[in-house]
């Protein structure tokens, strides 16, 4: 019998998702809990698993389709025997079955796949996203010899556009009809790209937003960020100014607490926040996203930067789960990694406070009644007015800009 595979409710409240591609094709056999494709929604993008073993009978929804959650997307043709699913470990529809089933669907031998051309249990099937496979596809990239930068060492869709830019490799047009150069090009604004429009928009009409500026010397915790690097603890790790600066925000909260709060506007009250969810932006290829660190205030600069290199690599890869898009309470930008020196932030929605990094740069400073070449930066922080009085404010930008200046007082919070 035939069975439809509705688009389910992904647990973040939303309506809809972009459908970004199929993993199957119509007439192969697949497993249960196999992946049959990758959805986008405003927040991620997520895996699909099949609730069903049996053969695609029919795609319903074309790759690039918006689709609202409820909606039959596929319909699969299962044993006749049966007319109820077979018996599966719980599975949380949209990010894939437990790391037991993953396991199982990893030692699968490869099968002739247009990105292989080949099969047989000498080969195995690249660690790929269906959004990859589907790139691979389109531009006749083989996934294998493609290094991988996703969770893993999975192919992500970015790796295959870039090998195939690197090889010069490109999407193939009709001989003897060359197409005029585009004068425009539309791109419709959908998922994470959709939902950051309309965060932005309503947090600027919504919160008073106020943006102070200080410039402050950053040379001794530049030295401070080369010792931890040569240490064996820190091996690996993102042990950059945005690490320090972090700790250092942290910090300060604590003697400022008011840019840890948010404004509740139908009790008509300020919730201060005793936690510290830490959002990191983090741009994409799907536009930009504001994964936050829970309980950031009990980490060490140690398990900071850990948390940082994790968050920030599995942000970039499309991996970051609700959870971790969720609950944040204050934030922290760098524009200093586009040689930007300042920035004027916008509030996440939600949130009281958000701290700007510009570039650390070396530059010609006053120190010590001389002049001297000095590692400086321009930090920056954006707060709601109607939380955040103007002291408060300066009062907490001045005191991070003190602890990157002289960073021996942070030292008993390392």
């Amino acid at each position: 019998m035939a069975q439809e595979f509705r688009l389910p409710d992904l647990g973040e409240g939303l309506t809809e998702a972009e459908l970004v591609s199929w993993a199957v094709e119509v007439g192969q056999t697949i497993e249960l809990n196999q992946v049959i494709g990758e959805v986008e929604t405003a927040k991620a993008l997520v895996e699909l698993p099949s609730p069903y073993a049996g053969v695609v009978e029919e795609l319903l929804v074309p790759a690039g389709a918006t689709v609202p959650v409820g909606t039959p997307i596929i319909r699969i043709a299962t044993d006749a025997a049966t007319e109820e699913p077979p018996a599966r470990t719980p599975v949380l529809v949209g990010y894939g079955p437990e790391a037991a089933a993953e396991s199982k669907r990893a030692r699968r031998k490869l099968v002739a796949t247009p990105e292989t051309g080949t099969s047989g249990p000498d080969r195995r099937r690249p660690d790929a996203s269906p959004a990859a496979r589907a790139a691979a596809r389109e531009l006749g990239v083989e996934l294998a010899a493609v290094a991988g930068t996703g969770p893993s060492g999975a192919v992500t869709r970015n790796d295959v556009e870039s090998h195939a830019g690197s090889a010069g490799q490109s999407v193939p047009s009709t001989p003897g009809s060359p197409e005029p150069p585009e004068r425009e090009t539309r791109t419709p604004i959908r998922s994470v790209r959709k939902q950051t429009a309309a965060a932005m928009v309503r947090s600027a009409f919504t919160a008073p937003h106020v943006t102070e500026f200080v410039t402050v010397d950053v040379t001794r915790s530049v030295e401070l960020l080369d010792r931890l690097r040569d240490l064996p603890a820190f091996e690996g790790l993102s042990v950059t100014p945005l690490s320090l600066v972090a700790k250092a925000m942290i910090v300060a909260l604590r003697e400022n607490p008011s840019l840890n709060a948010s404004w509740d506007e139908e009790n008509q009250e300020i919730v201060t926040k005793h936690y510290v969810n830490l959002g990191i932006a983090a741009a994409t290829p799907r536009g930009l996203v504001v994964p936050n660190i829970k309980e950031a205030q009990s980490l060490s600069l140690l398990e900071l930067c850990r948390a940082i290199t994790e968050l920030t690599a599995t942000a970039r890869s499309g991996r970051a789960e609700p959870a971790q898009l969720t609950g944040g309470t204050v934030s922290i930008t760098n524009v200093g990694v586009f040689g930007v020196d300042a920035g004027t932030p916008i509030l996440n929605p939600g949130e009281s406070a958000i701290l700007c990094l510009g570039s650390v740069t070396r530059r010609p400073w006053v120190h010590e009644d001389e002049l001297a070449v000095r590692w400086v930066t321009t930090l920056s922080v954006s707060f709601d007015h109607r939380v955040v009085d103007g002291e408060q404010g300066s009062r907490f930008l001045s005191s991070v800009a003190a602890m990157l200046h002289d960073p021996a007082s942070l030292l008993a919070h390392l």
